[in-house]
């Protein structure tokens, strides 16, 4: 399976984009970006997690282009974005830094948009000085800022010293994940997704994370067994929300409830029944629905501004 025909074709296959361009982030690193929708509608910036690419938004990619610029990229070794060697959260930090300077005007507001460690590259840039210049508001989709293999339920084992171990080495293994087999599907799906994920859903997550190169997979996978942003949740001042899926085993639920604690300016916490950590796929409309309401309210100013007491949102999948 060749690694860019398994993320540009298929349902999940995001549309063509007006404009790509590679941009370089401070330390050599050139990152794939893609730029959707009108030049002159209001922006919206999407971030993946682990292992995934700019594929992993077609669904919103779909909708929002009609009516916002939509930004995406493919994280360092991830998609189109060639492999580097420095694999860090500060990196992650420099590479949203360098999109936001490419792709928005001087002092523009975006909505910026994290999934899984999309969310954490937000969070490790919270306090930098692009992010402060551009967010207008930002969502975090099934993240976790600490203790993320401690806290993982990937394996059906009691919490303990002798999950953490075993989880931490299956997460990061070197061992190639292969062709995209019924089997292959089945452990993905029970890893990451909801049990009742449709089957075109688990097919879209699966040729997306088996495209992400093995060597790049365990690389990152050690630097989110060591991760601890709590402080950089708490320089994300700008408003806030939160979305996961109540049966995330990757990063569950413990971790959307501790951000939502730990932010200054949580403007909401939408739970969504019976969806796993793939939420952006599992359940596009809500997480578009979401992306919708947060730039209404903060980057067009067409909305009212919630309060600092977050709202709690239960959908439906």
């Amino acid at each position: 399976m060749s690694r860019s025909a398994s993320v540009a074709s298929g349902p999940y296959a995001p549309p063509v984009p007006s404009r790509r361009l590679t941009v370089v982030s401070a330390d050599g690193a050139r990152l794939h970006v893609e730029v959707h929708g009108p030049d002159d509608a209001p922006a919206v910036v999407l971030s993946h997690g682990w292992t995934c690419s700019t594929a992993f938004w077609a669904a919103q990619i779909r909708d929002l282009a009609a009516d916002h610029r939509v930004i995406t990229y493919d994280q360092r070794g991830h998609g189109r974005s060639p492999a580097s060697p420095a694999c860090t959260t500060d990196a992650l930090a420099d590479d949203l830094e360098a999109v936001l300077a490419e792709t928005l005007g001087r002092g523009e507001k975006a909505l910026i948009v994290g999934h899984s460690m999309g969310g954490m590259t937000v969070m490790a840039a919270a306090g930098r000085p692009r992010v402060r210049e551009h967010a207008a508001a930002v969502l975090l989709c099934s993240t976790g800022s600490s203790r993320l293999v401690a806290q993982s339920r990937v394996l059906p084992l009691r919490a303990g010293r002798v999950r953490t171990w075993i989880t931490g080495r299956i997460l990061g293994s070197r061992a190639p994940l292969g062709p995209v087999t019924p089997v292959a599907k089945s452990i993905l799906k029970y890893a990451t997704m909801g049990a009742g994920s449709a089957p075109h859903m688990v097919e879209a997550c699966a040729r997306i994370v088996h495209a992400c190169p093995r060597a790049v997979r365990h690389s990152w996978a050690a630097v989110l067994e060591a991760l601890d942003l709590d402080h950089g949740v708490r320089e994300l001042t700008v408003p806030t929300a939160v979305v996961h899926g109540t049966s995330d085993r990757l990063t569950p639920p413990v971790h959307a409830h501790a951000l939502v604690a730990a932010l200054p300016r949580c403007v909401g916490l939408t739970e969504l029944p019976g969806v796993g950590h793939m939420t952006p796929i599992e359940a596009p409309e809500p997480v578009t629905r979401r992306i919708r309401e947060l730039v209404t309210a903060y980057v067009t100013g067409a909305g009212p501004e919630q309060g600092s007491t977050p709202a709690q949102i239960k959908e439906g999948a």
